[in-house]
């Protein structure tokens, strides 16, 4: 199991300041990525800025985190999305 900082990987959820819309995603840097959702990037979370992060857990591989990623978005729920943000399910 790698020890080190730069193989460690964040799952992040970020909600829409203004519409309440989440958006799922995982960086090694989390605050580095809300930053670019807030200014440069132009897709999807451009029409909802700002965003704020309202949930992150650490992984210690990308591939974890992924997973953990891929698993939430599977769900497709609201409702979910809401339960691991209050740590009532754990992913």
């Amino acid at each position: 199991m790698p020890n080190d900082k730069a193989d460690k990987c964040f799952l992040y959820i970020l909600q829409s300041v203004n519409s309440g819309k989440y958006y799922v995603g995982i960086s090694s840097d989390p605050v580095r990525r809300l930053e670019f959702h807030n200014t440069i990037e132009t897709g999807y979370t451009s029409r909802y800025r700002p965003w704020k992060i309202v949930y992150t857990k650490c992984y210690s591989t990308r591939d974890e985190a992924r997973k953990a990623e891929q698993k939430l978005k599977r769900w497709k729920s609201r409702a979910m999305i809401k339960k691991v943000i209050n740590r009532e399910v754990e992913i």
